[in-house]
């Protein structure tokens, strides 16, 4: 099962899929750098089958799912959290939906290998397990975008 320029299938929830369309519709209006991105998250959303919430499998990563991955290239794990641009944080696990792997995660199942090439050769990772999905969990809040972010308190 690969990802570049392949024909599998994903899943992809009616509200991840109009999020992701008005994060498209955004980003569009001024491209800039993330031109080559958007056009790939794109061409992934609109192979999707589109399904409601309450009819996504828990084994599909939707957005905010939280995933264990294996490089199959050297047998690491990783743990990923699938997220909006503006919550990424690669130090913290939280990829972009618009960074390569993070486009390429969406819609994927426990037991998929996704498949990629980049420049520095091509990169293979297997979803060994979700480990949480909003959905499954009963999650459903407002688009994460949308939401303000959180205020740090201090530590006391």
């Amino acid at each position: 099962m690969a990802r570049n320029g392949s024909t599998q299938a994903i899943m992809v929830t009616q509200k991840d899929y109009r999020d992701l369309a008005n994060l498209l519709s955004a980003r569009s209006a001024s491209p800039g750098r993330d031109s080559d991105y958007l056009e790939q998250l794109r061409d992934e959303i609109e192979r999707a089958i589109v399904v409601p919430v309450s009819l996504v499998d828990p084994d599909v990563i939707t957005m905010n799912s939280r995933v264990k991955l294996r490089d199959l290239n050297n047998a690491t794990c990783a743990v990923y959290t699938l997220v909006y641009p503006n919550e990424a944080d690669i130090t913290r696990g939280r990829i972009s939906v618009l960074a390569p792997l993070g486009t390429a995660m969406l819609g994927y199942r426990e037991g998929d290998v996704i498949e990629w090439n980049t420049p520095g050769g091509s990169k293979r990772w297997r979803v060994e397990r979700i480990l949480y999905q909003p959905e499954a969990a009963g999650e459903l809040s407002a688009p994460s975008q949308l939401r303000p972010a959180p205020t740090a308190r201090p530590v006391q």
